[in-house]
């Protein structure tokens, strides 16, 4: 079943409350949240308080994604709000100790991979995993084109995951609309993040059935 995460980073926030219920009313899954600290990535986004506040208006899942320098810094204050937190596996944490420490706090637990690292990095992290987050574009931009260089890595990992029998979701982050999107979930995603696609769209409704539909 595919799974759809927009992405907060596309959003006027203050009209976001009124978004985020219509959201709920057609049954996106979750809500993708980028944090940013200007370090790990160029840009800064937002923090806790953000989110916390986002929390308190809404029962979807929060799908909070650290693109931040050495994560295992924060990892309990975010914990606090977040359902899935994930963390960039080039980002400088101890990458095992921080999945497995994200579990103990009650989130499911995320790796995530840039285009310049290869699936094969991580694969002995994956028994960790609830979630793996391949970027398909450069994190810390909105508005990128999709990097087909994701689709190899995502058959890569999809078959890994599978050989192995774990419970984990694939999901894929950058430049996903109507067309990467079928690429993406033909080479094994199951989690689609999709910003300015989805978010502030007209047609919300109607791209998000689409999506599911795939």
């Amino acid at each position: 079943m595919i799974k759809i995460s927009p992405s907060v980073l596309s959003a006027d926030f203050l009209d976001f409350k009124e978004e985020i219920e219509t959201m709920e009313k057609i049954g996106v899954d979750m809500l993708h949240l980028d944090v940013m600290d200007g370090i790990f990535v160029p840009n800064i986004s937002f923090g806790n308080p953000l989110i916390k506040s986002i929390k308190a208006h809404t029962k979807l899942p929060l799908d909070v994604h650290l693109m931040i320098d050495r994560p295992h810094r924060y990892i309990e204050d975010f914990a606090k709000y977040a359902d899935i937190l994930g963390f960039h596996f080039e980002a400088g944490s101890n990458n095992a100790e921080t999945l497995k420490r994200i579990r103990e706090l009650g989130c499911k637990s995320c790796i995530t991979i840039k285009p310049c690292t290869e699936p094969e990095a991580i694969y002995d992290l994956l028994p960790l995993c609830d979630m793996v987050l391949v970027m398909s574009v450069e994190p810390g931009f909105g508005g990128q084109k999709y990097l087909n260089s994701a689709t190899e890595k995502l058959k890569k990992l999809r078959a890994e995951i599978d050989n192995r029998g774990l419970d984990c979701d694939l999901e894929v982050d950058g430049g996903i609309n109507g067309d990467t999107a079928k690429e993406a979930i033909n080479a094994g995603a199951n989690v689609l993040v999709a910003g300015s696609y989805l978010v502030g769209s007209p047609e919300l409704e109607k791209r998000v059935e689409y999506l599911k539909s795939l």
